[in-house]
This record gives structure tokens, C-alpha cells and sequence, in this order.
């Protein structure tokens, strides 16, 4: 199912496709799910772990919340510690093949419709694009 929602500009009906990456487990999913169903909203869940980020893809949203590699890693992770993050140096190229080999380091959900896309942590940030 893709997941669109029905946007009213100047008396036209238009629908514009939400899609969040996310990981079922997370309560912080699970919230922002109940946020959207409670609104009426239909989206598309996409869980990182079975599907996993494209470099171009997490490029992509990435430019699309105006973030940076870094502001979306998940600091109290294992893989985190194990990698030794915060004592390194990485590029930003750096931290989205990281992110990619181990979808544990990146923060979630991520909600992505047309050009925009928000971190919704917490889950009520979405609502800027709702």
C-alpha cells in the first residue's frame, strides 16, 4: 500500500505521497503511526532493517531535513560504542556508509512527502508536514 494523503491548494485536490522509515519495534514508531492514524492520514511504512537505505536515498533525506550525517546518529547504540564514533573523524560520506552497513545508527522515524522530510523525534514534529 502506498501511503498518500489529500492536500486542498486553492479548491484542488491533490495527493501527496507520506512515506516513514522506521523500525516496528520503536515506541517512538508506534507513536508516530497512532499521530497519523488518528489524523486521517494513509502513509507507507518502509522498516530500514528488511528494506535498507540506498546511498542515495539517505543522501536524499538527509538534504531533504537540512541535516548532516552526524545529527541523525543514534549515540547510545552498541554499534556506536563498538565503531568508536565519538572519538573518530569521519567524513559525511563516511557516516552514511556506516549508517547503511549498520541501520542501528540512524535515528527514527524519518518521514519523507515530496521534497520535505522531518526527523519526528519526537513523533509530534511530523505534524509540520501533515
Amino acid at each position: 500500500m502506498i501511503g498518500r494523503s489529500i492536500l486542498i491548494l486553492n479548491g484542488e485536490y491533490k495527493t501527496k505521497k507520506i512515506t516513514v522509515y522506521e523500525k516496528p519495534t520503536c515506541t517512538t514508531c508506534r507513536s508516530l503511526s497512532k499521530i497519523l492514524n488518528e489524523n486521517g492520514i494513509d502513509f507507507e511504512k518502509v522498516n530500514y532493517y528488511i528494506k535498507p537505505f540506498s546511498k542515495s536515498k539517505l543522501q536524499s533525506l538527509l538534504k531533504k531535513m537540512k541535516m548532516k550525517p552526524a545529527e541523525i546518529l543514534r549515540t547510545k547504540e552498541k554499534i556506536y560504542k563498538q565503531l568508536d564514533l565519538k572519538n573518530k573523524i569521519y567524513s559525511d560520506e563516511d557516516l552514511i556508509d556506516l549508517m547503511i552497513k549498520y541501520p542501528d545508527l540512524v535515528q527514527r522515524p524519518i518521514v519523507e512527502t515530496g521534497e520535505r522530510a522531518v526527523l519526528a523525534r519526537p513523533p509530534e514534529k511530523v505534524k509540520v508536514l501533515i
